[in-house]
């Protein structure tokens, strides 16, 4: 979704590079945006404080006459690159304790900024400029050389249109179909003369396995063995993707691919999938959208009652 900020600063900075500081694990992922430069790792843990991290890379980057950082993050520990770096203009919304840390600070109102990709386009503006009308949505580059030799090297073919299932999401089961629809939309796809790949990280390999066991063989398990990059040049060959909310839905997306997206504990109306091709199952229950990790009912009735057949009409007119 930070993406959509990348274009939008190479459209107003045409002549301005852009680098962008991130985990490790993004960096392959950031190098399939043009707008961006360098990908700047960041050699922190996930919820980790990391001060002297974060000012021994402050202190690297100093000589590289940043003009501006935006933060993203609205922590306090988000905007101790910049400080320690001097970048002259710090950019980031009023978050915890920033005062400092951040001397180009912006009003945060969640009514006017009530998606994700609105608050990262914002920090991008000008400070009191209006959103665009359209955000700019991801495009992520795909690498067809890769791309074969990822299908090569995986015994993939394409001789039947091929659909994705993503099973998983990082932030917990709350947000996660069940395995046994998903294991069932496999069936009804392989009888429809679809060939059917699970996608995931090496976290999701059991579910993989789980799907490929209730469907009788119907699903290909790839999770665990492609790199993010290999996910990516995978998706856009596929004809549709039948996904949670998740990342891997937001990179489906941002290689043109028609999403059929899945929400329960999440709302799409806050982290949509940045395309004009997505199809979106929401029940809005009176209990959803909760934003718990867990279902706090114990039912887990928001994403229960989306039937794999309900989902399966939505595929198939794609394939």
């Amino acid at each position: 979704m930070a993406q959509s900020l990348f274009k939008l600063l190479a459209d107003r900075f045409p002549d301005t590079p852009i680098d962008v500081i991130a985990p490790g694990w993004a960096l392959p992922v950031l190098a399939r945006m043009p707008e961006v430069r360098n990908g700047i790792a960041l050699a922190v843990g996930h919820g980790e404080l990391g001060i002297a991290a974060r000012r021994k890379l402050g202190r690297q980057l100093r000589g590289n006459n940043y003009r501006q950082a935006i933060v993203l993050p609205r922590s306090a520990k988000a905007a101790l690159v910049p400080w320690h770096a001097r970048i002259r203009q710090r950019t980031g919304f009023k978050g915890e304790f920033r005062f400092g840390l951040i001397n180009d600070m912006r009003a945060f109102d969640p009514s006017v900024l009530d998606q994700t990709v609105k608050r990262y386009v914002a920090l991008g503006l000008a400070n009191g400029q209006p959103l665009p009308n359209a955000l700019p949505h991801p495009l992520l580059h795909v690498d067809r050389d890769a791309q074969r030799d990822a299908l090569e090297r995986l015994s993939l073919g394409l001789a039947k249109p091929v659909v994705a299932l993503l099973p998983g999401a990082e932030y917990g089961p709350a947000k996660c179909w069940p395995l046994a629809h998903f294991a069932s939309l496999s069936s009804q796809l392989k009888a429809a003369g679809a060939d059917v790949w699970v996608i995931g990280g090496p976290k999701d390999a059991d579910a993989g396995d789980t799907i490929v066991r209730l469907s009788a063989g119907a699903a290909v398990n790839l999770c665990g063995k492609t790199a993010l990059t290999d996910a990516i040049d995978l998706l856009a060959v596929c004809r549709a993707v039948v996904t949670n909310d998740s990342g891997l839905m937001h990179m489906a997306a941002a290689v043109g691919t028609p999403v059929v997206a899945l929400y329960g504990s999440t709302s799409p109306a806050f982290t949509p999938p940045l395309t004009a091709n997505a199809t979106i199952h929401d029940l809005e229950l009176s209990c959803s959208p909760c934003f718990k990790r867990e279902c706090p009912l114990g039912h887990l009735n928001c994403l229960q009652q989306i039937l794999p057949e309900q989902v399966c009409a939505s595929v198939s007119p794609l394939l």
